[in-house]
């Protein structure tokens, strides 16, 4: 047995399905998952029902975080076609803009070119006004005024956000890259100077097409799961990578079950033993994980350290992971079966210990709610 202490992970990337789709998981039930997978902090994208696109629905959405969560959590907006940049007067204490230009669950695909170099422009232009602004003290550390404009983004649209990024000024964020085409032009285009930064998932490292038919729909996600060069390549090219991140997009498996099933599998219960696990293989070092789910989202996303924060962590033991272990309530694990190494023994949380490995001992709301006071 060896216990290792690492600070509280940052989950740059989850769905925690509220409001909207609470049968799926909740403010409560996906936070406490967080902290049963080691991770203290969370940052939720804006595809509910209805989307978190206008000053009105963010206020909702973060009362309704303020009042479950039980680790820290930031909320992205997100561009939609009605709404336009209805966002930009509570930009600053979004965690980011979310732009889906790529198929993906939910309805917030945009397509229109004049509409995504609206989008880049105003939130450049926000940012702008927000650095120049004196009588204000920042709501997030110095980076940038703002966060970035964090994009879905698949083959011929990637070169497209990359090159409106550049053309404004304004940092991009890739999320969840998985073909080799990807992340070699995001490897050309940091070497060229261009203000990008990008994230894989843990399902995009450990699986590939070749699971998705003993899978099944339990392998469906967006984007898709791609081949095994597509993966090597991610391995090949983890210098570029600068953040682990789960896109924890949890189905009910009633749903998984259905002739059409929504896309999207659970994962922030399961990234940090899969990291440890690689470890342990010698695929990866324990600072790979630190610098890309802690120092790396905390410098892209601004966002403030948690002090006395940390995750007590058995790095020897080995066990099965399975659906029943699961705390989200979509109950179950695209992982399910395999063998891996780490068991959260205990999280604390600003000094306080909130998981002792077998239950959540933080009370509804305890979580702090990120970039919404000075």
């Amino acid at each position: 047995m060896t216990t290792v202490r690492l600070p509280g992970l940052i989950d740059a990337h989850v769905h925690l399905r509220e409001p909207g789709y609470t049968h799926k998981e909740d403010f409560y039930t996906g936070t406490a998952a967080a902290l049963a997978g080691g991770v203290t902090a969370v940052l939720d994208m804006p595809n509910t029902i209805p989307p978190t696109d206008t000053p009105a629905r963010f206020a909702e959405k973060a009362a309704l975080a303020a009042a479950k969560a039980v680790c820290d959590v930031g909320l992205f907006v997100g561009a939609t076609t009605d709404q336009l940049d209805a966002y930009l007067p509570i930009a600053q204490r979004a965690c980011g803009l979310k732009i889906y230009v790529s198929e993906t669950f939910g309805s917030l695909r945009i397509e229109d070119l004049g509409l995504l170099h609206r989008f880049f422009r105003t939130w450049g232009e926000k940012a702008a006004e927000i650095a120049s602004d004196t009588t204000h003290s920042p709501l997030r550390t110095p980076h940038s005024a703002l966060g970035p404009v964090a994009v879905h983004a698949e083959e011929l649209m990637l070169p497209v956000c990359l090159n409106l990024s550049h053309l404004y000024g304004v940092p991009l964020h890739v999320v969840h890259v998985t073909r080799r085409s990807e992340i070699e032009l995001i490897r050309r285009a940091k070497e060229q100077g261009y203000p990008v930064t990008c994230e894989v998932t843990p399902h995009h490292l450990f699986l590939s097409s070749d699971d998705a038919a003993r899978l099944g729909a339990r392998g469906d996600m967006r984007p898709k799961l791609a081949s095994p060069d597509d993966v090597a390549a991610m391995w090949e090219n983890l210098a570029i990578v600068d953040i682990f991140a789960t896109d924890h997009a949890p189905h009910t498996l009633a749903e998984k079950a259905q002739a059409t099933p929504p896309p999207g599998v659970p994962g922030v219960e399961t990234m940090l033993p899969l990291l440890l696990t690689a470890v342990h293989d010698g695929r990866l070092e324990l600072d790979d994980i630190l610098r890309r789910c802690v120092e790396n989202p905390r410098r892209i996303y601004g966002l403030p350290a948690q002090p006395d924060t940390f995750v007590d962590v058995d790095v020897d033991a080995r066990y099965e992971l399975s659906d029943a272990g699961q705390l989200t309530k979509a109950g179950w694990t695209p992982f399910a079966g395999q063998s891996v190494y780490g068991k959260v023994e205990k999280v604390t949380l600003r000094g306080r210990t909130v998981y002792d490995g077998h239950r959540i001992l933080a009370e509804p709301g305890s979580g702090q709610l990120l970039f919404q006071s000075v």
